[in-house]
């Protein structure tokens, strides 16, 4: 059984191969740059980019099962013909497909739906690693977080859940038509995510509430976009129910225990040291 991993470099991507190959399974990594993939040797690693259909045919060859992702490069734009990568995953005698994504279904998802293809959806809630991505540099060179909305719950997710859920899925098979939303085990305020990260890297990281004006005035320096930073002002500032209300699906799906954001910060803490 070869199983095709889309975004198969990104933080997500990368676990979800790990997770495979130690299930024994032959993994087909797809990179749009194959040089810099840096993956496994075990690993088949092809060119193509999600956003171009025709250069996945070769990728699905011989391909069983797929994991898939429902955006499209480092914007995360959405996939511009979902329908014409479904097609070509069908013809390949793909059997199985997971897909990862956050938004409400699209093209892609509305495809499979019509196939005989065993479809499971995964949609995770806040990433834990995304805390690397926006506050690393600054914990380490002023030892502060200045953020909005400090008593937001999120009940955020390990990238290595996501990653085993999705290899578990693609192997095991039995969850044809499901749509799994996946979170951590506990829901937890900013205020208390910045406190967890600061216990574990050994050092006191003040919090700065900012507000909404001043968030947005933050975001555009750092280069964000009016749409993004709108986006982030409404998920952060009214974040919907299903964002903090912690699901066993992790657990139900593994057989092992979602990872506390304690964990994550164990694990990652080094990264935030100056």
């Amino acid at each position: 059984m070869t199983i095709l991993v889309t975004g198969a470099t990104g933080t997500v991507g990368r676990l979800v191969v790990e997770e495979l190959l130690a299930a024994g399974q032959h993994v087909r990594a797809l990179t749009r740059n194959p040089a810099k993939a840096g993956l496994p040797e075990s690993v088949e690693v092809v060119a193509g980019d999600l956003a171009r259909p025709e250069t996945l045919k070769d990728a699905f060859e011989g391909v069983t099962g797929a994991h898939l992702i429902n955006f499209a490069g480092d914007d995360y734009a959405p996939l511009p013909d979902g329908a014409a990568i479904v097609e070509l995953a069908v013809k390949a005698g793909v059997r199985r497909v997971t897909v990862l994504g956050g938004r409400e279904d699209g093209p892609l998802e509305q495809a499979l739906a019509a196939t005989e293809v065993e479809w499971t959806l995964l949609h995770p809630v806040e990433f834990m690693s995304n805390t690397l991505r926006w506050w690393a540099q600054t914990v380490k060179t002023e030892g502060v977080i200045k953020e909005p909305f400090g008593d937001r719950l999120s009940a955020l997710v390990h990238e290595r859940d996501i990653a085993a859920v999705a290899a578990t899925v693609l192997v095991e098979g039995g969850h044809g038509g499901r749509t799994y939303v996946l979170t951590g085990p506990e829901a937890i305020t900013l205020r208390q995510k910045v406190e967890i990260l600061g216990t574990s890297i050994g050092s006191h990281v003040e919090y700065v509430e900012l507000t909404v004006d001043e968030a947005r005035a933050k975001w555009a320096a750092d280069g964000m976009g009016e749409q993004t930073i709108e986006f982030l002002v409404h998920a952060l500032g009214d974040t919907p129910e299903v964002g903090y209300t912690v699901v066993p699906t992790v657990r139900e799906i593994t057989g092992r225990d979602a990872r506390s954001f304690a964990q994550w910060a164990s694990e990652n803490a080094d990264a935030f040291r100056a």
